[in-house]
């Protein structure tokens, strides 16, 4: 058997190839797609709201850039300086987008029951909290 951190990279860049090969035609990368999710949640969030939220999922530099991405192409804009939000075609265009990302779920949970789905989730979030409050001093 192969350890957690082999399976968790290999999940990990399976996720993201499949999801940017999908969101493609959209214009969106898995890194932008999570930003419009974010500002669809709470209209009017502030840049650095979005950087600390996704800061697990890519460096600033790329959550910038999907930024950008997102304004540049009509998906939000600035309903004032470092706030975002949802343009009335990005919402619109966020709901097919949706769509796409509900059956990529469905797909890469096939043979995955909701209970051993919500057990892998807390026990991988249970080990993220472990090792981020320990030291290397701990042990």
């Amino acid at each position: 058997m192969k350890p957690i951190g082999y399976w968790l990279n290999r999940t990990d860049k399976a996720l993201t190839r499949y999801m940017n090969d999908m969101l493609e035609g959209f214009g969106l990368t898995r890194i932008a797609w999570q930003v419009l999710n974010l500002v669809h949640d709470a209209p009017g969030i502030r840049d650095s709201a979005v950087l600390s939220t996704l800061a697990a999922n890519a460096d600033s530099v790329v959550l910038t850039g999907a930024i950008d991405t997102v304004l540049a192409d009509g998906w939000a804009d600035r309903p004032a300086p470092n706030r975002l939000t949802l343009t009335p075609g990005g919402s619109r265009r966020l709901t097919d987008v949706t769509a796409r990302v509900d059956a990529f779920r469905e797909l890469s949970t096939t043979g995955i029951s909701s209970d051993e789905y919500r057990t892998t989730v807390r026990v991988l979030e249970r080990m993220s909290r472990n090792l981020e409050t320990a030291t290397s001093i701990d042990h």
